[in-house]
């Protein structure tokens, strides 16, 4: 399946979105940001689909919004539906869907393209890629969640400077500051992107969605409000298929075989 902006592969129960558009470094315009919601939902929607890699084509992984929609008087939609229609859907769809998705950072990802990277479930990079808040570089604050996560992840002093100053941060300091979960070596990237989504997808994933939900309510919960809801959903997961056969596979001395229910 594909259109002119994102492609998808389906393969071993994992999808493969890829935003395409390398001859302007993937950024953002109206049709690719709709194109992505849309191909996310049928991700969602898809029973056969268990996991979810998002990355880029070329040598970018996205450079955030393609300027030249906004700067062109007959294409531009104007900071409000840019930001309503485009950028705040896909960041609540990545936090929403309730399987496991991987950001496979292929390339440079600034303004926008770095923050819809950091919303993903696991970020990996390989050894070339490099992050930047680019916003404050020509007078716009951070969008898209960066406000959001970037403090929770590597703490409110450096998500600060790097907003306001607008620095390049290679994948090895985003590895290092846990911006990232890991950087891999360019030559094995694409194969470790696949074993990692094929691992996620082969686990019990109804479990994983259940921890995506914790991770988000965990932002904003009281302590005994997140309590309350791991006792929730432990129950449930206690409940469920999946944990059924764990048990099984491990008093069986046997390799689990899930299937996300």
């Amino acid at each position: 399946m594909s259109n002119n902006s994102i492609l998808l592969k389906i393969e071993n129960q994992v999808a493969y979105i890829t935003l395409n558009r390398a001859e302007v470094f993937n950024s953002f315009n109206r049709e690719m940001a709709l194109s992505l919601q849309s191909i996310m939902d049928d991700c969602e929607a898809n029973t056969d689909v268990r996991a979810i890699v998002l990355t880029g084509s070329g040598k970018a992984f996205c450079a955030g919004q393609d300027l030249k929609e906004v700067t062109d008087p007959e294409l531009n939609p104007g900071f409000k539906k840019i930001l309503e229609e485009h950028y705040n859907p896909i960041i609540t769809r990545i936090r929403s869907i309730k399987k496991p998705i991987i950001g496979a950072i292929n390339g440079v990802a600034a303004g926008a393209g770095a923050n819809i990277a950091l919303a993903c479930d696991i970020v990996v990079a390989h050894e070339k890629v490099s992050f930047i808040q680019a916003f404050s570089l020509i007078g716009l604050i951070p969008d898209s969640a960066g406000t959001f996560f970037l403090p929770r992840l590597i703490g409110f002093q450096k998500a600060t400077a790097l907003a306001m100053l607008g620095d390049k941060i290679s994948a090895e300091e985003a590895e290092r500051l846990g911006m990232i979960y890991k950087m891999i070596p360019l030559e094995n990237f694409e194969d470790e992107v696949s074993k990692l989504a094929l691992k996620l997808a082969n686990m019990p994933t109804k479990a994983l969605g259940m921890i995506k939900e914790l991770f988000n309510q965990s932002m904003t919960n009281s302590l005994e409000e997140q309590l309350a809801l791991e006792s929730k959903l432990q129950i449930e997961a206690a409940q469920s298929e999946d944990y059924r056969e764990g048990v099984a596979a491990f008093v069986e001395k046997r390799k689990p075989t899930f299937k996300g229910k």
